[in-house]
């Protein structure tokens, strides 16, 4: 199955998200990547992800390098704008990780909160109602380790909201690609 890593605009060739992770991770061996790379990752202006950084959605990087933490931030981020409002966007995070440009209070690493959604998201088409997709999470949270009490539903709420927002904005993409084939075709009669 051909499709697009989520926020990023990769393509990620199948389903094994263990292995794009692997990729993702050797990207940071370095000790992390500069914001040309993270904008090649994404798709996104450099003053974009800048102005995110200014507005405190993440943390300032160090020596002008991003950190995976960082990258995956954009990532979440990036794939929710379609679908939801920034305000909407940066409570969602809020909500399990406090203050955003202070990663000292998260629940949950991003990119381990990245990396989970990456892993709905490669399977999504096998979850077609509410009980699949709530298995299929609780699956994925598994391993989740509890900094807190109460961490892991909050976690899994996170995640129901960040599906069901992705397959809205696929499904707008969708949407629009077929409207556009059909002004094409009106045009040409």
């Amino acid at each position: 199955m051909e499709w697009t890593i989520p926020g990023t605009i990769l393509p990620a060739g199948g389903t094994d998200t263990q292995q794009l992770q692997d990729k993702f991770k050797a990207m940071f061996l370095g000790g992390g990547i500069v914001l040309s790379q993270v904008s090649a990752i994404t798709g996104l202006e450099p003053y974009t992800i800048q102005n995110w950084v200014k507005r405190g959605f993440l943390a300032k990087p160090v020596g002008k390098k991003y950190t995976l933490r960082q990258l995956c931030r954009i990532l979440n981020i990036n794939m929710l704008k379609d679908a939801l409002r920034m305000e909407d966007i940066c409570s969602l995070l809020n909500y399990i990780n406090g203050h955003l440009d202070d990663e000292s209070d998260d629940l949950i690493d991003d990119s381990q909160l990245y990396f989970m959604f990456l892993q709905l998201a490669a399977h999504h088409r096998q979850m077609n109602n509410p009980e699949g997709r709530d298995a299929c999470i609780r699956e994925t949270l598994n391993n989740y380790k509890e900094p807190i009490p109460g961490a892991r539903d909050r976690v899994e709420t996170v995640l129901k909201i960040m599906l069901t927002a992705w397959a809205a904005s696929l499904l707008r993409q969708q949407a629009v690609t077929m409207a556009g084939a059909l002004k094409m075709e009106s045009e040409r009669s």
